[in-house]
Order: C-alpha cells, then sequence, then structure tokens
C-alpha cells in the first residue's frame, strides 16, 4: 500500500500505462490498439474491459520467460505489491483512481503465480480465473433477491445485558460476520484501540472536507471511535455497529453479499492510514509525517533477483502478506515458497545464467503481521470459484530470523542443507517404498509379510494331491454326507491323503472310484449354506522333502530378517532427517525474532457463502476467546485448530495475525499518570466518547427501568385478576354451601374475609368440581386415606381423623416420591405433592396443599367425609398470612403447572415424530427442550431428561433437512420452493439453538446440515436453482447464536391428570431412552 508522496504521484502518471499492463496480463492481448479500445469503451473500468475483451474471443497466448520478467529491471520508481511477478509491480491496491473491483483483482493476481509450480496452471489461466471469481462475486451480488433476515433483539434488555467486564460482542446486522471478526481483532490490539479512541480530526476539516477522502473517511473514523467507545464502557451485552458498517457497505456498493474479510480489511486499513494521514501532515507541517497505522502494519522487503543474468534489487513495503495454501502443510512452507520466484541458483553462484528469479528479504517487519491465507482458487471446468480445505499448521509462536536480510547469507546455507537433506529423503522413502508395497501387479504388500506368507506356506502340511480330489461329488451342498465318508477330524488332523480305502464305511469302493471319473463339483461360498467339512484349511505344498523345506525357511527367515532390518534402517534415517530438518532453524541465533499468535479469523462454508468468527488471545486471562457476532466465550487451544487447521471441515483459518513478541506495548493496558492504577472501563475514553458511551448506557437503563416497570404492573394485574375470579368463586360456594347444610361450622367459613377465600382459587389438578372429571382419582385417593384412617382410629374425632388421614396421604405419596421409576411411570404427573417433595418444597407449602386436597367439597357425599371436609376448609382458613407466604405458595403451584406443560409439548412433540410428522412435532420439541431446561435450571427433578429431549429435537431437525433437500434435488419448482420454506422458516430459525450451548451432538447435527447443501456447490444445476441456492447459503451458514424471532408455541389441549400419566407412560414406554450411537 502507498505511503510516501511521491510514490503516489508516480503512480498516478502511470495510470494508464497500468491498466494497459494489467489487462494484457490478464487477457493475453498483446494488441495495443484493442487493448486501448477497451478502455475507452468501458471508461477505465477494468472488469468491464476485460469483459469487452472475452467477448470479443481474444486468444490467451502462453507467455514466454522473457516476458514474465519484463518489468522486474531494476528502477528507483518500482513499486512492486507483496507476492507479485514484476508485470503486476505497478499495481496500487490503495489509490483513489481505481474502483473496488480493480483492488479486489490486484489482490488476487498479487497470490496467483506461486500456483503454477503446483497446479501446473500458467500465470495467465490463474489471472483469468482471479477475474471470473471475481465477476461472479459481482454478478451473485446484483441478483435480485429477498432482503437477508437480521438478528432481532430480545424484548427483555436483562437478557442483553453485560456480565462484569465481560467483552462485548457485535450484533450481525446482515452478512456482517466479517466486520465483526476483523474489528474484534483489531480492537483487541491495545495499542491500536488507544490510537483510534484519542484521535482526533484535523482541525481544518471541521468547516468542510477537502475532497471524496475526508468526506468519506473522518465520518467512518468518528464512527469507528464510536463503537470502540461502545466496546470498552458499554451496558449492554452486544452493540449495534450499524452506522459503521453502512458507509463501508456504501464504498463495497454491495449491500447484500458478504464481504471477503482480507479486502474488507484492505479497505479499512486504508481509510485509517488517510485519516491518520491527514493528522500527521497537520501535526508536523515541514517535516515528513509518522503515519502510526503504517507504523504498526506495514513493513518493508529487499526484492533480490536475476532477470537474463542481470541481478537487481529493489526495497518495497508491504501490508497484509498473502500466502498460498495449496501443496503445503504448515506455515513455514508457505512462507519459503513466497519468499523466492523462480529459479534462483544464479543469485549465489559464481557464473552469471541465463535463469531468471528474485528472492525476498525483510528488512523491517511490522509490530503486527498480518498473513492473507488464500484459500480459494477457481475451478475452470465448473466455471465458479471453489474453497480450498486442505490442512494447513501454525503454531502459536513463530520466529521470523530465517526471512530476514540480515540473516541471507546463514538463511541460504540452511536452505541449501535443507535441500540436500530433502532430495537424500527423497530417495529413502524412496527405498523405504519399494519394502512397504512389494510385487509388481496392481496389489502391492509389505516385503516382510510376503516372506513371512511364503514360509508358512512353506511350512503347511498337505491334507490331500488335490485341493478337491477329496471331495464326494454325491454329497448334497451342505456337505452333510462328508460325515458319512469319514469322520470330522481326518480330514482337519491327518496329514496324508485319504486312502481309497477310508470310504468303506459309507459305501463300495466303486462309488469313489466313479466319482473320481466325474468332474467334481466345486464348492460354491454364496450358494451353499456352508464349508464342506473335508475342504483343506489352507493351501499347501503337494510335494516337499524335509530337507527342501529346511533349507526353504532357513532362507526365508534370514531374508525376512534383513529385510526387517533394512526397513528399521531406513524409517530411522528417516527420522533423523526429519528431526534434523526440525531443527535447522532452533539454534538461539535464529530465535531473536518472535512473534506470538494474536488472532485468527475463520471462514466456514464454501467460496460464495459462509461465516466468519475469530479467536483472539487474550494475555490477562491466559487463555483463547472466541468472538462469534454477539457471542463471546471462553476457548482453548484444541478448539481453535479444530476450526482452524481445516482438512476435515468446511471450517479453517483465512487470516493469521502475529505480533511482535518484544513490543509488550502492543497489548499492554494503560496506567494513569497520577494514581499508577490500570485504567478500565470508561477512564479510558477521552471526554468526547465518555460522554457519548454515558449517554448509550442512560438508554439502556432508562429502557430496563421500563421493562421492570412493566412487569410489576403486569404481576399486579395477574395478581387482580386472580383475587376477582377468588372473590367470586367465593361467593358462590358461599351460596353453594349455605343451601346444602344448616350446620354452623361452614356458615362460619364462609363469612370470613375476601382476603381468606382466596386459597379457593386452587390449580387445575387441585379443583374438585365433579367425581368424574379431571380430578376424580385424586378425590379416590382422599376418600381412601380417611377409610383407612377411620379403621383405624374408630372412635376419633374428626379433626383427629383429618389428622391421621392426612399422614396416611402424605406417606404414600412420600414413598412415590422415593422410588426409582422408569421414565414411563412418572409419579410426578400423578400427585403434584410428589413433584414438590421431589424438589424440597416447605413444609409448610406439602401441609397447605394437603389441606387443600381434604377441602374438596365433592367429598361430602357421607357424614364421616364431610365433617372431615368441613374441618379442612376451616383450618384453611384459620392459617395467617405470615404462617404461609401465599405468593411463594402460588410460585410453587405455577412451577408445577409449568412442568405440566412442558410435559404436554414434549409428549406431543414425540407422538408427533413418531408418525413421522416431523414439521408440526418440530415446535413442540423445539418448545418443550427450551421450556425444559428452564425448569432444569432451578432443580434436578423440575424437568425431564434433557438428552432425551435434546436427541429427538436433533433427529427431527436432520430429518426436515433430508427432505428439504430431497426436494431440491428433484429440480421441481414447487417442490423446491417447498423445501427451501422448510430450511428457511423451520430449520435455519432452530440452528440457533443448536449452536448456543455447543454440545458436541448439535454442533455435529449441524455440521452434516450444512455440509449437505454445501455439496450442491460442486454441481451442475440450472441457474435459478444455482440463483436459489445461493441465496439461502448464507442463511443456513451464517448462524449468529442470537435467536431470531420465533413462531408462537402452539396451543396445548387440555388433560385430565389420569389422562395426561397414561398417555405420557405410552409415549415413552414407546421411545425408550437415547441410543447410545444416536446423533
Amino acid at each position: 500500500m502507498t505511503v510516501e508522496q511521491n510514490v503516489l504521484q508516480q503512480h498516478s502518471q502511470k495510470h494508464q500505462q497500468t491498466l494497459l499492463n494489467q489487462l494484457r496480463e490478464v487477457t493475453g492481448t498483446t494488441d495495443v490498439q484493442l487493448l486501448q479500445q477497451a478502455l475507452q469503451v468501458s471508461n477505465g473500468d477494468l472488469a468491464e474491459a476485460v469483459a469487452f475483451l472475452t467477448e470479443k474471443n481474444a486468444k490467451v497466448p502462453e507467455q514466454d520467460e522473457t516476458t514474465y520478467y519484463q518489468t522486474s529491471q531494476v528502477a528507483s520508481d518500482r513499486y512492486i505489491s507483496v507476492g507479485s511477478q514484476a508485470d503486476t509491480n505497478v499495481i496500487d491496491l490503495t489509490g483513489d483512481d481505481k474502483d473496488d473491483l480493480q483492488r479486489a483483482i490486484a489482490l488476487s493476481l498479487e497470490e496467483s503465480n506461486r500456483a503454477f509450480r503446483e497446479t501446473g496452471i500458467t500465470e495467465e489461466e490463474q489471472a483469468i480465473s482471479r477475474v471470473l471469481e471475481a465477476s461472479i462475486a459481482e454478478n451473485k451480488a446484483s441478483l435480485k433477491r429477498t432482503h437477508t433476515e437480521v438478528w432481532s433483539d430480545s424484548p427483555n434488555p436483562h437478557d442483553r445485558k453485560r456480565i462484569d467486564t465481560c467483552p462485548v460482542g457485535l450484533k450481525n446486522v446482515g452478512n456482517t460476520c466479517w466486520f465483526s471478526a476483523v474489528i474484534q481483532s483489531l480492537f483487541n490490539l491495545l495499542e491500536f484501540q488507544r490510537l483510534v479512541l484519542n484521535y482526533s480530526p484535523p482541525a481544518r476539516v471541521h468547516d468542510l472536507p477537502r475532497n471524496l477522502k475526508e468526506h468519506r473517511n473522518l465520518p467512518f473514523m468518528q464512527e469507528l471511535r464510536n463503537l470502540f467507545s461502545l466496546m470498552v464502557g458499554s451496558k449492554r451485552k452486544y452493540v449495534d455497529p450499524s452506522r459503521a458498517v453502512e458507509i463501508l457497505k456504501d464504498a463495497f456498493k454491495s449491500s447484500e453479499s458478504q464481504q471477503d474479510v482480507s479486502e474488507f480489511t484492505h479497505k479499512l486499513l486504508d481509510w485509517l492510514e488517510d485519516a491518520f494521514q491527514m493528522k500527521a501532515e497537520e501535526d508536523r507541517e515541514g517535516e515528513k509525517p509518522k503515519n502510526p497505522m503504517v507504523e504498526l502494519f506495514y513493513g518493508r522487503f529487499l526484492a533480490v533477483g536475476v532477470l537474463e543474468g542481470k541481478k537487481f534489487e529493489n526495497t518495497e513495503m508491504f501490508g497484509q502478506y498473502p500466502l498460498q495454501v495449496n501443496g503445503f502443510k504448515d506455515l513455514h512452507e508457505c512462507l519459503e515458497a513466497a519468499m523466492i520466484e523462480g529459479e534462483i541458483e544464479s543469485l549465489h553462484s559464481a557464473e552469471n545464467s541465463a535463469r531468471s528469479g528474485q528472492e525476498h528479504w525483510f528488512t523491517e517487519l511490522p509490530p503486527v503481521l498480518t498473513f492473507e491465507l488464500s484459500r480459494f482458487e477457481f475451478n475452470q471446468t465448473l466455471g465458479r470459484p471453489e474453497k480450498i480445505h486442505n490442512k494447513l499448521e501454525f503454531s502459536s509462536m513463530l520466529y521470523m530470523d530465517r526471512y530476514m536480510d540480515r540473516n541471507r547469507d546463514i538463511t541460504r546455507i540452511k536452505r541449501e542443507e535443507i535441500r540436500r537433506l530433502k532430495e537424500h529423503l527423497t530417495l529413502l522413502q524412496q527405498r523405504l517404498e519399494r519394502y512397504l508395497s512389494y510385487g509388481s501387479g496392481p496389489k502391492r504388500f509389505p516385503l516382510a509379510d510376503v516372506l513371512q506368507y511364503a514360509m508358512e506356506f512353506a511350512s503347511s502340511k498337505p491334507v490331500c494331491t488335490s485341493p478337491v480330489e477329496d471331495i464326494d461329488p454325491s454329497a448334497p451342498p451342505g456337505g452333510t454326507t462328508g460325515q458319512q465318508l469319514s469322520p470330522p477330524s481326518t480330514a482337519e488332523q491327518d496329514p496324508l491323503p485319504p486312502l481309497e480305502g477310508s470310504g468303506s464305511a459309507s459305501g463300495p469302493t466303486t462309488a469313489n472310484t466313479a466319482a473320481q471319473q466325474q468332474r467334481v463339483p466345486i464348492h460354491k461360498p454364496f450358494t451353499q449354506s456352508r464349508l464342506p467339512p473335508d475342504l483343506p484349511m489352507h493351501p499347501a505344498p503337494r510335494h516337499i522333502t524335509d530337507e527342501e523345506l529346511k533349507v526353504l525357511e532357513g532362507c526365508l527367515q534370514r531374508w525376512r530378517s534383513e529385510v526387517e532390518h533394512d526397513t528399521r534402517d531406513l524409517q530411522g534415517s528417516i527420522n533423523r532427517i526429519h528431526r534434523t530438518i526440525e531443527l535447522m532453524y532452533s539454534d538461539k541465533s535464529m530465535m531473536q525474532v518472535p512473534y506470538r499468535l494474536h488472532a485468527v479469523l475463520v471462514h466456514e462454508g464454501q467460496a460464495n457463502a459462509g461465516h466468519y468468527w475469530a479467536y483472539i488471545y487474550d494475555p490477562h486471562q491466559l487463555c483463547w476467546m472466541k468472538y462469534n457476532d454477539i457471542s463471546v466465550t471462553k476457548s482453548s487451544w484444541e478448539e481453535l485448530v479444530r476450526d482452524s487447521f481445516g482438512g476435515y471441515r468446511n471450517a479453517s483459518a483465512y487470516c493469521l495475525m502475529y505480533i511482535n513478541d518484544k513490543k509488550p506495548f502492543l497489548i499492554e493496558e494503560e496506567f494513569d499518570k497520577e494514581t499508577g492504577q490500570i485504567l478500565s472501563g470508561m477512564d479510558k475514553l477521552p471526554p468526547d466518547l465518555k460522554q457519548y458511551a454515558r449517554k448509550d448506557n442512560e438508554l439502556f437503563d432508562k429502557e430496563v427501568e421500563e421493562w421492570d416497570i412493566l412487569q410489576v404492573r403486569k404481576a399486579q394485574q395477574e395478581k387482580l385478576a386472580l383475587a376477582a375470579a377468588a372473590a367470586a368463586a367465593a361467593a358462590a360456594a358461599a351460596s353453594s354451601i349455605s343451601t346444602s347444610s344448616s350446620s354452623p361450622q361452614p356458615m362460619s367459613i364462609e363469612s370470613s374475609p375476601p382476603d381468606n377465600t382466596v386459597p379457593q382459587q386452587e390449580p387445575e389438578y387441585m379443583e374438585q368440581p365433579s367425581p368424574t372429571n379431571d380430578s376424580k382419582h385424586l378425590q379416590e385417593d382422599t376418600e381412601r386415606a380417611i377409610s383407612r384412617a377411620a379403621a383405624e382410629h374408630e372412635e376419633r374425632s374428626p379433626e383427629a381423623l383429618l389428622t391421621a388421614a392426612i399422614k396416611l396421604e402424605y406417606a404414600r405419596l412420600l414413598r412415590f416420591a422415593q422410588e426409582d421409576t422408569p421414565p414411563e411411570n412418572d409419579y410426578r404427573l400423578q400427585h403434584v405433592i410428589v413433584y414438590f417433595i421431589q424438589n424440597q418444597a416447605p413444609k409448610k407449602i406439602l401441609e397447605r396443599t394437603l389441606l387443600t386436597q381434604f377441602a374438596d367439597r365433592n367429598l361430602a357425599f357421607d357424614e364421616r367425609c364431610k365433617s372431615i371436609m368441613n374441618v379442612a376448609r376451616a383450618k384453611l382458613d384459620l392459617i395467617k398470612p405470615e404462617e404461609v407466604n401465599m405468593d411463594e405458595y402460588e410460585m410453587w403451584h405455577q412451577a408445577y403447572r409449568n412442568f405440566r406443560e412442558t410435559t404436554i409439548f414434549m409428549m406431543t412433540g414425540l407422538e408427533l415424530f413418531q408418525k413421522t410428522n416431523y414439521m408440526e412435532a418440530l415446535m413442540y420439541l423445539v418448545y418443550s427442550y427450551q421450556y425444559n431446561k428452564e425448569l432444569l435450571s432451578k432443580g434436578l427433578y423440575r424437568g425431564h431428561d434433557e438428552e432425551l429431549l435434546g436427541h429427538y429435537r436433533r433427529e427431527c431437525l436432520l430429518k426436515l433437512n433430508e427432505q428439504a433437500a430431497a426436494m431440491f434435488e428433484s429440480g421441481e419448482e414447487p417442490e423446491v420452493t417447498t423445501g427451501l420454506g422448510i430450511m428457511n422458516e423451520l430449520v435455519v430459525l432452530c440452528i440457533p439453538l443448536l449452536l448456543i450451548h455447543e454440545t458436541e451432538r448439535d454442533l455435529l447435527a449441524v455440521e452434516d446440515m450444512r455440509n449437505r447443501w454445501c455439496s450442491y456447490l460442486g454441481q451442475e444445476m440450472e441457474p435459478s436453482l444455482q440463483e436459489k441456492l445461493t441465496d439461502f447459503l448464507p442463511k443456513l451458514l451464517d448462524c449468529s447464536t442470537e435467536i431470531k424471532s420465533f413462531h408462537d408455541p402452539p396451543k396445548l389441549p387440555s388433560y385430565s391428570t389420569l389422562e395426561l400419566s397414561e398417555r405420557f407412560g405410552r409415549v415413552m414406554a414407546a421411545v425408550g431412552r437415547v441410543p447410545t450411537n444416536g446423533r
């Protein structure tokens, strides 16, 4: 990226020639007039010019080596982009005189040429591929599509409240995970954070911006400062970056397509550099200004080359360093390949040959060293870009000494030594391969095993002179008559061939002779039920003497020992060479430039759709953090490796950010100059941003306060409604009782104050309106307890009988609560007291609930029950408010109602799943899982088996995904529309529910679903299907853990206690437990 003013000026003058060079490089067209015509028609737009030339069927001739290096001549005005060949040296990636697509093309061209060695594709073909890739991305962005759904905030602000000093996330405002990944990586560079927060715009631009740069970059800089201030001091769990994103999206001219991380980072650093450059020029008039962005992110390297025997050296500046991934196993291999281009033997040889090439040597490394990993290539056959999923390893500490110019001589010596060792290693591996894959046919085996097999064959004892002569042709296919011809042990144990007389027990000898003269039927393993008992167990030599066997065994054993010894020697030599290569740069002199891994930007998906997140190291907590949009969680190096190395899933590292380990200021906190204390939170912010953050926090506090007031108001309204309903019920009850009895006791009960009648408003599972309804079994249990108490205490008073009956009923329910029962026999559904006991409800709650059971009006069918009922009702009325907290009582019964409701959701969902009605089952299973999780958070026995519910929720999603994919594969418009509707309206909405807790089986299920749809990217299909797939994949892959607006819970039917228990038992008996190997 150009920084100095003179370099910018030179590039501006050579702009026309640059475009011509680019067009010539991309299309291979050498006709200058045709190139100029294309530029004129396109008004300088490189993409349109390429399209113009390709429409004219311009040929792509293979460029010779002279042309390839023709602009590598030594010249002071050359400014070579990192990793590019010489004819792209004049491409400026940041100048305002080219649009964004040109810069993207230039970036792609930078990375293209090194791939020739691995792919065999010429540089011209590579360049055309990159342009086509950019063109496809541009066309994809311009396709008519539905607006991408945006994650909606939870209505409860407490769910969005920041916990202590936990890092703040960034909301995904529509395909902006790329923004979140990069911004979080930069924000956690505390030096960069300080530079942004303390930036003040030049004084002269407060009135009126002078040009487009100032008009665009300065507002973006201010929005970035505002965003950083919220990320430092906000009370919110995550903040909205919309304002900064919109400015960037305007520059990209594509608000709906996902942006490439490197493309965005180039743009971001470009704008920041310009903003700081304006400030630096104002602060240091007359002096050469220092740009802090340049000093932080930009370094220099020396290009040392030879062109047709002539040596040259150029010094160039670089920012993000591009590296090819394909064909390399680790980061050092990528770097080694990037630092050497072409044939370089002549660089350090005495004789000048005609070979040409160049080496790069770093003269100055930036404090923040960023590597772009090129994981995309253009598939010429399919005509679209594809992602490279190859595994690429990298370490948390990277020593850059071997790439420094000051170590050029020693590095060349070591490289030569490594080259020699690798040549020797190749020879040894070839020799070892001959031992391990021996043979001349298509199948090869280890030579030691071949010799062992030969020795085993020679040592085997023959059982007959022919492998078929001892098989009786008259035997049925099962071989049953073989037992009549000779005992089973004969064929297995007798070392000699069977004598002719051995068959005398089974019949005449003539039968055997005739059988030998006929064609003997061969055993057919796929048609006969079992092996004939007389078939030899293994092949064996027919004739071998003891002397021959002894000589042969001796030779084979000696040869096998020699082969094993040679194999061990070769493997040992190979291991030693590998170890020597690994330790080549391990001496202290080559470990003086340490760079520690700061951040890894990960991409999951395919070339034209995917999701980005970042792993960032926290040096204060000494752990890795995962920044995935609004979700910020602790992670580990193992998880980073799983997601970043690539090789076995769709996720892999796309960008690596290392920081100089000898410059701790990059990540050190700032200290207060007066107190010496570490600045944190609001104290880190300058006055203007402190005011901005406080204002936002005040708005959030107000939102929380309004929410709390609203909830209190709702609770009061519900309480008043309950009280009104209770009063109405009490009035009706008083009228009923006064007409049915003249006893003074009930009259006194009904004349009590309204507050004392509130307990009459009991849950539906406690109400007893008639003996045939929902709680008939509860009435029967109560009457049974009264009968038992009366039988044991015949002469007792009603009050004593009530006490005894309650004790008996409690003892029965306590036994149920203590039993270890299978899931299909859940006693909690049969009685609320069982639920209360298992969850350790207070004693007063249990007592009042049991009193309510015995105060049931439906017990009044005989005098004894009627008297006990009246006593129970009187005791309820005598309970004072301070004795039983009615709010707590209602809370426990509400918890039980929630348990019953969750049970009905679960039961209905499982029933529908068993009937393969997955669309309806999903919502029941989703809500049952969510409600059940809330219940279990308050106690182990408050809900159902979470693993079982999770299993069927997961299986339901996989079934729906399978159905939708099958509909899409049909290619029929109605089927495709229905399938994508299922995905968008059901599956995609539920995926965040599987991701939020990151259980292994849920993550694997999501990976399966994504892989199924990503697999279609490499298949031929109609353009309309391709467009729909392109629209859909970002929704499937861009899965934040924030829950979208969801469907309302399904309406639940009402069940009696008995019906619910029986139906739940049937469902659970049919379902059983979770399969051990289930997904």
